[in-house]
């Protein structure tokens, strides 16, 4: 065949194509199953440290088994709670919870992790709403009154660095430790305010100076994902 020709070149450049095409699938398929096990550890860890635990991750000579050894140690039960309140069967862990929560509010089943550290529970719930600039997440764990917070832990998708972005570090997190979401028996949840506007008490924290609008979304994120889950306080609590 005429190399110079046209048909040639034509033939040429789709063999390149399916060739390129076929690295990239086999490529793509090799690559899925490390992709999705660094996604579950990240999460375990993620739920870990909303309870103050995988702190020696770093110094972790295997950081995989580490993470596998803390969660199977602290994190006990993991389920689906209904609308009601009530636990019901399917897999906390996998459950998408940006699925979930676009569903109407009597459909949605929502996922609960506990963790027991000699013998005191903590209530983990998995929180998501939109940012400034994108998906912001994370974990609040309470404890066993389900309305003072144990430990938060938040991150993002595009936050801005050196503001917004500040939610996914210690400073900020910490501060929800203590917080209750109950005031007067009313569901609150816990205010982010604009930091150094007014004084702090037990239901508000202060929010990153020069990232207001992230702040607020944390705030907003904090009551409506927790506000699906009153009902399951409510029945815990009358079973307590």
């Amino acid at each position: 065949m005429n190399r110079d020709s046209n048909v040639y070149t034509v033939l040429y450049a789709a063999v390149l194509v399916v060739v390129v095409a076929a690295v990239l699938a086999v490529a793509a398929g090799a690559l899925k199953e490390p992709q999705e096990r660094n996604r579950e550890i990240e999460k375990k860890m993620n739920i870990l440290m909303s309870v103050g635990k995988a702190s020696d991750v770093n110094q972790a000579d295997d950081k995989n088994t580490y993470i596998e050894n803390e969660y199977k140690k602290y994190i006990v039960e993991a389920f689906l709670v209904n609308a009601n309140g009530v636990k019901t069967e399917g897999d906390a862990f996998n459950a998408d919870l940006k699925a979930e929560l676009k569903k109407a509010e009597k459909e949605r089943l929502l996922p609960v992790f506990i963790c027991n550290d000699n013998g005191t529970r903590q209530y983990i719930i998995p929180v998501r709403g939109a940012g400034l600039w994108g998906a912001i997440w994370g974990y609040i764990s309470l404890k066993d009154d389900f309305n003072t917070v144990y430990g938060a832990v938040f991150d993002h998708a595009g936050e801005t660095p050196g503001l917004g972005a500040e939610i996914a570090e210690s400073d900020f997190q910490k501060q929800f430790s203590g917080k209750q979401i109950y005031r007067d028996g009313k569901f609150i949840a816990v205010e982010v305010i604009k930091n150094g506007s007014a004084p702090l008490n037990d239901y508000s924290v202060d929010g990153i100076t020069g990232g207001t609008l992230t702040s607020k979304a944390v705030g907003k994120m904090l009551f409506d994902c927790l506000s699906n889950y009153t009902n399951f306080f409510d029945v815990q609590k009358q079973n307590n």
